[in-house]
């Protein structure tokens, strides 16, 4: 089977035929779970029906319904895809893998970005031709998005995207050893939107069978919206397309008046007597929690997962450089930004400015945006998770800037992923207004980053000190890679 030029697998569902293209097996397209229709977008994701014969798994199919996104005058479309690309049985997964059989390789499985309403399998970001180059299966997944995938409706279940990845996971269970997997060592992984989803996957004692690892990428263990604050979306989605806030409402609503809807719901005020805006007003969409994933992991839950957690130094920046707010940020700006992250902004501000006393009003509102949406999230989870002693708890701080934009788009957001995925070579991440700026990066950095996320797949250890409540040592990856203990200044751990 493994030298067919067409490789074909059995699984629980049916057969599918591949593509071999340079030593690496490719199956696109391949359904996890029925396709969300009618009534069925708002329910639990369902089996899949078997099929007959030999299932084409050649070519791209359908993602989940959304808007084409774009982010000011940088070119995303590597990362968010070009918008909708229509079909009703879109909850599929990619794999990747070096060859079929019983080679029982390591299986990572990756969960996109996008802001809880856009990106999909298709975007070239997530070519997993590299992490089966250098023997891992890779899986990526596309899950429900927007007002079908996180709206929380009464008389539906919450958050039924993270509900897609679970049993996408089930899939992977169930299906991965055919592709050379091993089901009893899978790593989930996901940046942004989908690293905040990966930290939401339900804990043990099912989770602790679907995978043994995690990789969190610029996601939040404090990212998840309360009742309350998922209530009022609901409320404001349900105006927008004049229907009754009821699952019943939305059922008879197409697709297309969704999307619409769901891209008319910015800047509502989700800040409580109780609670900020984790997203800081940047989307209408998240999980929603009773708890948050963070306060979750120090109950206990997830323990048992090894967990990989980092962000990238300049995260904010992707907020306001490329539509034009960076350079002309003010004093009152920061402050603006403090007002939105912190239930006491004059006294963080303080702290922030002492902490950097050169910064620029730019370089301090870009800094407090990036902790409020990841950083001291993403630190929460690696403190709560690295205070169980027998947790296995490593931290990074991805920092190679990008001279995008006239060199000011630096270490933003997803700058990391060309890396992990060992794409950096990409002509379409490189250029002027491209992700990875005009000047093509360290030849060895994208081998290097690609091939410590491979490590920590296979055997839990990224390859430097583990991270700790005391020394919290984090490696800090650029052209050279330092191991920091515990980076960020006192006062702003105290403030924010």
């Amino acid at each position: 089977m493994n030298n067919h030029p067409d490789p074909v697998v059995i699984t629980a569902q049916g057969a599918v035929r591949g593509l071999r293209q340079g030593g690496a097996l490719t199956f696109l397209n391949i359904p996890y779970a029925a396709p969300p229709q009618g009534a069925g977008r708002f329910a639990p994701p369902q089996p899949h029906e078997p099929w007959d014969g030999v299932r084409d798994a050649t070519v791209w199919g359908p993602n989940a319904p959304q808007s084409e996104r774009k982010l000011g005058s940088v070119d995303m479309a590597p990362y968010f895809g070009t918008g909708w690309s229509r079909g009703e049985d879109y909850l599929t997964v990619n794999v990747f893998t070096p060859a079929v059989g019983g080679d029982e390789l390591p299986v990572m499985v990756f969960v996109h970005g996008g802001g809880f309403v856009a990106g999909s399998t298709r975007s070239t970001m997530y070519d997993g031709f590299a992490f089966a180059r250098d023997g891992v299966v890779l899986v990526t997944l596309n899950y429900r998005l927007g007002i079908a995938g996180f709206l929380d409706i009464p008389g539906a279940p919450a958050n039924r995207g993270l509900l897609d990845v679970v049993a996408a996971l089930r899939w992977v269970r169930e299906n991965i050893a055919a592709f050379g997997g091993d089901p009893h060592n899978v790593t989930l992984f996901g940046q942004s939107a989908g690293a905040t989803t990966v930290g939401g996957v339900p804990p043990p004692p099912e989770a602790a069978s679907l995978f043994r690892r995690a990789i969190i990428q610029s996601g939040s263990g404090l990212g998840a919206f309360t009742t309350e604050q998922a209530a009022r979306v609901t409320r404001a989605a349900a105006e927008a397309l004049g229907i009754a806030p009821h699952v019943d409402a939305f059922a008879d609503v197409s697709d297309e008046r969704l999307v619409e809807g769901a891209s008319q719901l910015a800047g509502i005020e989700l800040r409580t007597e109780t609670h900020g805006d984790p997203l800081i007003g940047l989307s209408p969409f998240s999980l929603v929690l009773d708890t948050q994933p963070a306060a979750s992991v120090a109950a206990g839950l997830g323990a048992a997962v090894d967990l990989l957690v980092g962000t990238n130094t300049e995260e904010g920046n992707l907020y306001l450089v490329p539509v034009g707010k960076y350079a002309t940020s003010t004093a009152a700006d920061v402050d603006e930004a403090a007002a939105r992250s912190h239930p006491h902004p004059a006294q963080l501000v303080e702290a922030y400015r002492k902490a950097r006393p050169e910064a620029s009003s730019a370089e301090l509102r870009s800094a407090i945006m990036a902790d409020a949406l990841f950083g001291v999230g993403s630190r929460a989870l690696a403190d709560a998770h690295a205070a169980h002693p027998k947790s296995i708890t490593y931290a990074y701080e991805f920092a190679w800037r990008s001279k995008a934009l006239d060199g000011e788009l630096g270490a933003t957001h997803a700058v990391e992923l060309p890396f992990v995925f060992d794409l950096a070579d990409r002509p379409e991440l490189l250029g002027p207004n491209a992700l990875l700026g005009p000047d093509k990066p360290p030849a060895d950095l994208a081998t290097r980053v690609h091939e410590t996320w491979i490590r920590f797949a296979r055997t839990g250890d990224p390859g430097w000190d583990p991270y700790d409540t005391d020394r919290r040592a984090t490696m800090r990856i650029d052209a050279e890679w330092t191991q920091a203990d515990d980076p960020r200044n006192q006062e702003l751990q105290a403030w924010s």
